[in-house]
């Protein structure tokens, strides 16, 4: 099948825009860097339907290998890739999405500086991405899983002569490397304990197992895998850095912090199911870092007024939904949420980019209103997005969200009351961002115009997808891999999140059109409530307290005080002096004078006289 084709394209694509591209037109680079993504997915769609996929077939794993990687004594790594079902929904929906993206971005980074080296840098985001995604074992997933984090770095701080570009790229890859080494933790515990990093030898060795009653290996690779998991999608409390991704172009928010990277998290979780259903607690610890994740980034995304931010807090609530049908063990509903996610919110970043095109460069929500007779197409489109991530049946997001809700109800109630309050807060944040946008009076100061077809035409695709991706029965599809439970949900389930969901958008409704006074009286009335809120609960202000500035002010009088300027300097300059001032001691028997040296070697003689003399004697 030559799985190795589908990644080598992008590769390609990044090697020749890198190498010459500055040399390229704008056409050329376009049509490398837009085709090999294009192609890359032809691949996909090819190699699917040569292992019948799409009329069913997949039922086992297909592996191919290609050469020994590492060999040491019993351990034997190669580089081998695999597809099975779950990575057949990820290739989809990385390449798909992705070259999506890859053609909003040839109209979107038109007049920017930088132009070829940013589409290779967002080739070889692709490249890592699918080395991550068609991986067989747990070394070449982490070898994936860092260069999507290098190219995070380079693509959120592209505008590298801004100061907030290259700090919020600073920042994630930091607080990404914290969640890296937990992840490395548990490949070295998976090594020695298994004897190999191969996905299908563990987790056959996994499944004639016992289930662990308390903590145990289990449990120990399970929690430093989520270590990992918080840190690539954006977890309590590894989810600082997401937030500030938002200061690069906005191509990058829709493909890397909306569809693809930030949900590595949850495929590498998904694609280890094995070991977390050995450790019942892990689970459990999953499921509470998602509903936390899920609420928390929710009530910020109430009062944020930088419309990437309020869907970048909107990616970090979703992501948290995912995690709480996984900590639930309700795999495919997460997996089946990370793909109509991946539709709505490319949609909701992409169009919120249009609109920042229309507005050449606004961001705030407040100098925006009535747009929606100035741009049109990104109007309805974003409508799309909003009905879907809302969970308005019929529409995708509906779907899957209801899936993870059902499965939260049947591990514990009160989680399915979180979830559903959340929903709502989610309907309402995504609408009062949408309704200060399109609705009201032109609030801005420039000339609102629509995007060129290059830019709202892949708005159209993803919005059809939003509407009715969630009739990709995907769960179904994962059977094999995930069984589903037995059994249907009380349909009032259903109902309440519904509710939920269009109970959120009328308030919005209700907030900012019918009385757009309203939300600035309640801020008022709550102030303290709002300054939180809108503060982020201070969080960035308590680890620059408690972490950055404990680490700065320590390397700085520690570290180069102590350590650099008295130890090394000291040691380095003690040398010197010494040795200065032996040489300055044997200068003086350097004078130049013959009498003085006559003096010297009669010294030397007598002392030699003497000293026979002495030894002599003492016989």
């Amino acid at each position: 099948m030559q799985l190795w084709f589908i990644p080598i394209l992008p590769l390609v694509g990044f090697l020749l825009n890198g190498i010459f591209g500055k040399r390229l037109s704008k056409p050329a680079i376009n049509a490398i860097a837009v085709g090999s993504v294009v192609l890359s997915f032809l691949w996909v769609v090819k190699t699917l339907n040569a292992l019948g996929v799409f009329s069913g077939g997949l039922e086992e794993s297909y592996k191919e290998h290609y050469y020994t990687w590492i060999q040491s004594g019993a351990l034997n790594i190669s580089v081998d890739f695999a597809i099975d079902r779950l990575t057949a929904v990820m290739l989809m929906v990385v390449t798909g999405v992705g070259a999506l993206i890859h053609i909003y971005a040839v109209g979107y980074m038109a007049h920017e500086g930088g132009y070829y080296r940013f589409f290779a840098y967002l080739n070889l985001f692709m490249f890592f991405m699918l080395i991550l995604v068609l991986g067989a074992n747990f070394l070449l997933l982490f070898v994936g899983w860092e260069g999507v984090g290098l190219c995070s770095y380079l693509l959120i701080g592209f505008y590298f002569l801004e100061k907030f570009a290259t700090d919020a790229g600073n920042k994630a890859f930091i607080v990404n490397r914290i969640g890296d080494f937990g992840f490395a933790l548990a490949i070295f515990l998976v090594g020695i304990h298994f004897g190999t990093l191969d996905f299908g030898t563990v987790f056959a060795q996994v499944r004639n197992m016992p289930v662990e009653a308390t903590s145990g290996i289990f449990t120990a690779i399970s929690l430093l895998l989520l270590v990992g998991a918080t840190g690539k999608s954006a977890q309590i409390p590894l989810y600082v850095w997401l937030p500030d991704a938002m200061a690069g172009p906005t191509p990058v928010s829709a493909l890397i912090h909306a569809a693809t990277m930030v949900t590595a998290g949850v495929y590498m979780i998904a694609r280890t199911s094995q070991i977390y259903l050995h450790s019942t607690w892990a689970l459990d610890i999953v499921a509470i870092v998602g509903l936390l994740t899920a609420f928390v980034a929710a009530t910020i995304g109430l009062a944020q007024n930088d419309i990437k931010k309020v869907f970048a807090y909107s990616t970090v609530s979703q992501l948290g939904y995912m995690f709480v049908g996984l900590g639930t063990g309700a795999f495919s509903a997460g997996i089946f949420h990370l793909m109509t996610h991946a539709f709505f919110k490319a949609l909701l970043f992409l169009g919120a980019g249009s609109v920042i095109h229309a507005l050449s460069g606004e961001q705030d929500l407040r100098h925006m209103g009535g747009l929606r007779k100035h741009i049109p197409i990104t109007f309805a489109t974003l409508m799309c997005a909003g009905v879907a991530i809302a969970g308005v049946p019929p529409f995708s997001g509906y779907h899957s969200k209801d899936m993870i809700l059902e499965a939260a109800y049947q591990h514990a109630p009160w989680m399915y009351w979180v979830g559903v309050f959340t929903a709502g807060m989610t309907a309402f944040y995504v609408f009062r961002a949408l309704f200060l946008c399109f609705f009201g009076e032109y609030r801005g100061h420039h000339h609102p115009h629509e995007s060129p077809a290059v830019m709202w035409m892949p708005l159209a695709v993803l919005a059809a997808l939003s509407l009715g991706g969630g009739y990709i029965n995907v769960p179904k599809f994962l059977e094999p891999l995930f069984p589903l439970a037995e059994g249907g949900a009380e349909p009032w389930l259903t109902y309440v999140s519904v509710a939920a969901g269009l109970g959120g958008i009328a308030l919005a409704y209700l907030f900012y059109v019918v009385s757009p006074g309203l939300p600035e009286s309640l801020a008022n009335s709550f102030k303290g409530l709002h300054t939180l809120l809108y503060n982020k609960y201070f969080v960035d202000e308590f680890y620059d307290a408690t972490v950055v500035e404990p680490v700065v002010d320590g390397s700085r009088q520690l570290l180069w005080r102590v350590g650099d300027a008295r130890l090394i300097d000291g040691i380095a300059n003690g040398i010197g002096t010494t040795a200065r001032g032996i040489g300055g001691i044997l200068r003086r028997g350097q004078s130049g004078y013959i009498r003085n040296y006559a003096a010297w070697v009669l010294a030397g003689t007598i002392l030699a006289i003497a000293y026979i003399g002495f030894m002599g004697a003492s016989r």
